[in-house]
């Protein structure tokens, strides 16, 4: 997303207050998972989308449309199944008997949020169809690009491909992913006040907006001017050229995720507090925003190979 030519109108401390609201906002119906709901906001507020990786039932889909309520935006769910097509995300032209000639029926990507559930359920196929939008927020439909609604945020889950009916993602769309995570099983504490929460929390539908559309875009304006140094620029350079050398990765990571590991720095460090970016939010990013573009030889585990690169690298 092109970052806007103009000084956001309200101060970062201001920003950051709308941040707090929301992350508390968030955190009413996720239960002990304050991890996960700051790297689904780094995705946010770094302009990119997020993937949710793990087993049914941790709270994937819980967390995207807890997001969703709290943003004063457009959402739309899109359900993945193996019999799901191309146009029933993107939109088709139909004829319109009245006046004569087709008409653009807009598709589920026109939208702020877009959760797509499941989303290894759709066929290869049809998961192409996210990537022209999810890269330049634009959708082609019979030679004719039409721009989607901004700011535009993909929030996707995904059951590990082991399970029956489930589809692995292309290379490509993995790449368009600014990081991934997962929730993980919750602890005996959480899990009891889960059911605790039962009768008397608070539901995903009781959930109030607390930040504009308008407030997304001047965060995100102001997370891409965090101060990235050079030496910390080289560090991020290191990291990534280390997993096109390595002999135990097939496929390392791409230019886009060079750039998507520096936008993500720089929204984990204004969510800390900070207006410059460290090599430590640098660290802590590297698992969720390149292991998921690599793929290891030898079947190897993406997160081992990654954490050894991470000792392996000098920090600057």
């Amino acid at each position: 997303m092109p970052n806007s030519p103009f000084p956001t109108p309200h101060s970062p401390r201001c920003m950051r207050e709308k941040i707090d609201a929301l992350t508390q906002n968030l955190a009413l119906t996720i239960v002990g998972k304050a991890e996960a709901i700051r790297l689904v906001l780094v995705a946010l507020l770094g302009g990119g989308h997020a993937l949710l990786e793990d087993v049914p039932g941790v709270g994937k889909t819980l967390l995207a449309k807890s997001l969703a309520r709290s943003l004063d935006g457009k959402f739309q769910r899109l359900q993945c199944t193996p019999d799901l097509l191309p146009t029933d995300i993107t939109g088709t032209n139909i004829w319109n008997p009245k006046s004569g000639e087709f008409t653009f029926l807009p598709g589920p990507v026109f939208t702020n949020i877009l959760l797509a559930d499941e989303i290894n359920r759709a066929t290869p196929r049809t998961q192409s169809a996210l990537l022209e939008v999810m890269e330049e927020h634009q959708v082609t439909v019979d030679g004719v690009s039409r721009l989607v609604p901004q700011p535009f945020f993909v929030i996707a889950t995904q059951n590990p491909i082991e399970y029956q009916g489930t589809f692995p993602l292309p290379e490509a769309q993995m790449d368009r992913f600014m990081l991934s995570l997962s929730l993980g099983y919750p602890s005996e504490a959480e899990e009891l006040l889960m059911l605790q929460n039962l009768q008397n929390g608070i539901k995903v539908g009781d959930l109030q907006p607390c930040i504009t559309l308008a407030e997304v875009q001047e965060l995100r304006y102001i997370c891409s001017q965090v101060k990235v140094t050079t030496s910390l620029q080289q560090y991020i350079l290191e990291l990534v050229r280390a997993t096109r050398q390595d002999e135990e990765i097939a496929l390392g990571v791409s230019p886009r995720g060079t750039l998507a590991l520096q936008r993500a720095a720089q929204a984990l460090a204004f969510l800390l507090g900070r207006d410059y970016a460290i090599p430590d939010d640098v660290k802590f990013l590297v698992p969720h925003v390149l292991c998921h573009r690599l793929i290891p030889r030898g079947g190897r585990n993406a997160r081992t190979v990654v954490e050894r690169l991470l000792r392996s690298v000098s920090i600057p």
